[in-house]
This record gives structure tokens, sequence and C-alpha cells, in this order.
């Protein structure tokens, strides 16, 4: 009776996993591409804007302007090409490199490097920026 009741539940309560990592939203504009939800992405990475923003900068190699909840790269890339670094933007800077969850915080450690310190499991971790 148990397996029936799992088998009618939609997929997405089966997931497991409490952390998505959002899709970029992005259009072209002339030699622009325009990231609209860069405020929300900022805001679910648990991240300030600025970070997010120099980060896509220097992977990109693209010099970018914050415009309310928007980020304007001046060149033109795909989502696929901006999804792929948010992920790594996550991976290196969100995730904690003991436990795997997203509960971390950005410390400044004084000397340019910045220590990743997990809010769940209280692992710290040096990380670049």
């Amino acid at each position: 009776m148990l397996d029936r009741a799992y088998s009618s539940l939609p997929e997405k309560v089966l997931k497991t996993e409490r952390f998505e990592i959002p899709l970029a939203d992005s259009f072209t504009q002339g030699s622009k591409t325009i990231l609209r939800n860069f405020g929300f992405l900022a805001q679910t990475l648990r991240r300030k804007p600025e970070e997010l923003s120099k980060y896509l900068s220097k992977e990109l190699a693209v010099p970018v302007d914050v415009s309310g909840n928007s980020l304007v790269l001046n060149a033109r890339f795909r989502d696929q090409v901006l999804n792929e670094r948010i992920k790594n933007f996550v991976d290196s800077l969100v995730l904690c490199k003991e436990c795997k969850k997203p509960d971390t915080k950005l410390i400044d450690s004084g000397r340019g490097v910045k220590i990743l310190v997990c809010e769940a499991c209280g692992a710290r971790s040096p990380v670049r920026l």
C-alpha cells in the first residue's frame, strides 16, 4: 500500500535535494547580454551582488554593470554559458566543501583570502574571489 502511495506522488515531491541552482534568465540587446534575474540569483545564493558580478566579470572576461536587479554584460552570451559559470560559482563559493550544503557565509580574513564557513557542520575552508 505504501509503494502505491509513493507511485502516485508527483516527481517533484520525491526529490530529496532541497537546494537547486536557479537558472539564468537573460536576453541579448545589440552587443550586450542582460541578466534579468541577477538580484534573485544573488539573493537565492545568499551572496552579495558585488561578489557574484565580480566573479562573472572575471570568468567571462567582460566588463559588467549592475543596474537595479539586472546585470549588463558587455558581450553576447548564451544562457548555457551563463548557467555553467553560475554553477561553478556555487560549487566553489557557496556549497560547503565537507557536507555539500548551501548554508554557508563568506568571512574576510584580512589577507585577501576569504573563509567559507558552513553554518550546518562548522567546516571552514579558504576561497579566492
